[in-house]
């Protein structure tokens, strides 16, 4: 094997589909799947045996990383004793080394504030192994390549790990890795496209394995067959032709079988794009209220008129929300900040207006949703990638004739909050 892995004799075996890890001689990795796929244990579970052999040097690291010693560090030390190893190791507020080997594990974020580390972490020295974890919040493919290229030790092998849930085909990990190189999978019974790209191995797992081994509670594993069965019905209720691309864009193949994307036939905005939110715009919140299980959904946007472009960012997406007000202070919208809000719950947004002082309430009338819908398609939509339910509702958001008159009552929550917010932004602009 490449990697060592007698120096851990106690702990949890490889599992066969992370094997490739240790055994690959290829310098990307790209490990892909839904919720619950063993991913970032696996990867934990690896690195820790890496640092058995000695001159490595491992970065770990996140998009954001406000503190790696309250949220990363924590993770590995859970992996430490599970292995039993954690006496075997030096722990400090933003690294870890084995004092066996003296190799290292140094966690970082690319971002910080609002500028990035690019600099320090092109500059560390001995670094053999690159991970980022969570990749599909890395916007930036050039930050990207200024880092990898700092990966280059003639020592030992080198490594560059990407690790994330699969968003839509719009990732730039998806158009350099995959778009010209791809295979298709089966995944039980859904074809997920991986990379067979030459210097790239790619390991695609799904939360099936943990459930096979006794790792996920049975009301988790039931959540997840009860949107399988959402998707399963509603796909009967479509035209022959158009249920295969409905259930590979649906919830739950992005959500827990974890394959790549794209709008489907039909969709009713297709002028998206992923970007940053421009954050020297006025801008304001759109609120849509979920009745359970329906979540909801908040979302931010600011309106470039001269340019024709809305910049989108999601908030919150949420269900069981016992106190809307305080939630949406917990997320830092400040007092004075302008929301608008969905009216079908007035007990909720009085609660609100007690909290907050400029709140409206959102324009409905007849034809309302579907003027509304017309006048974002004349903008460009940039969203930003953390908004992952705001893209999987553009991908899903559908018109359900021929005449582009009646949207979806599906995957329609934050693009309500979306109309909400934007209506009243251009109302306001065009009679002051």
């Amino acid at each position: 094997m490449v990697v060592a892995t007698k120096a851990i004799k106690e702990g949890p075996r490889i599992n066969k589909a992370f094997r490739p890890l240790y055994t690959s001689n290829k310098r990307y990795f790209i490990l892909t799947g839904g919720r619950g796929s063993l991913k970032s244990s696996s990867i934990h579970d690896f690195v820790t045996r890496l640092t058995y052999e000695k001159g490595h040097g491992i970065l770990f690291t996140r998009w954001t990383m406000v503190s790696a010693e309250t949220s990363i560090i924590p993770e590995f030390r859970e992996t430490l004793v599970r292995l039993g190893v954690e006496s075997d190791f030096l722990i400090t507020n933003r690294k870890i080394t084995n004092k066996k080997s003296g190799s290292f594990i140094l966690f970082s974020g690319i971002k910080a504030g609002s500028s990035d580390n690019t600099a320090r972490l092109k500059s560390i020295p001995g670094i053999t192994t690159w991970i980022v974890e969570e990749t599909e919040d890395f916007v930036d493919e050039k930050l990207f390549d200024i880092i990898d290229d700092s990966v280059r030790t003639t020592n030992h092998k080198n490594r560059v790990i990407l690790v994330l849930n699969p968003t839509t085909k719009e990732h730039w990990i998806y158009k350099r890795f995959i778009e010209e190189h791809q295979a298709i999978r089966k995944v039980k019974g859904f074809d997920v496209i991986v990379s067979n790209h030459p210097q790239v191995e790619h390991i695609h797992t799904t939360y099936h394995i943990a459930e096979a081994l006794g790792y996920l509670d049975s009301d988790w594993i039931l959540k997840a067959k009860t949107w399988l069965n959402k998707a399963i019905e509603t796909a009967k209720q479509l035209p022959q032709e158009a249920r295969r691309g409905f259930l590979h864009s649906c919830y739950y193949y992005s959500n827990y079988i974890g394959g790549w994307i794209m709008y489907l036939q039909g969709a009713v905005y297709k002028n998206w794009t992923i970007g940053e939110f421009d954050e020297s715009l006025p801008y304001g919140y759109g609120l849509d209220y979920g009745y359970y299980p329906d979540p909801l959904a908040c979302v931010r946007i600011a309106v470039d008129w001269k340019r024709g472009i809305i910049y989108v960012d999601e908030i919150i997406y949420e269900t069981e929300i016992d106190d809307v007000a305080a939630r949406l202070e917990a997320e830092g919208i400040s007092r004075g900040d302008f929301i608008v809000c969905d009216t079908n719950e007035p007990r909720t947004t009085a609660n609100i207006n007690m909290k907050f002082t400029n709140v409206m309430p959102a324009k409905k009338k007849k034809g309302s949703v579907v003027q509304g819908i017309r006048n974002i398609k004349k903008m460009d939509l940039v969203v930003t990638q953390r908004s992952k339910n705001v893209l999987i509702e553009l991908a899903h958001y559908i018109w359900m004739d021929n005449k582009d008159s009646v949207p979806s009552g599906d995957y329609n929550h934050a693009m309500d909050a979306m109309r909400y917010i934007f209506t009243r932004m251009h109302l306001n602009r065009l009679h002051g």
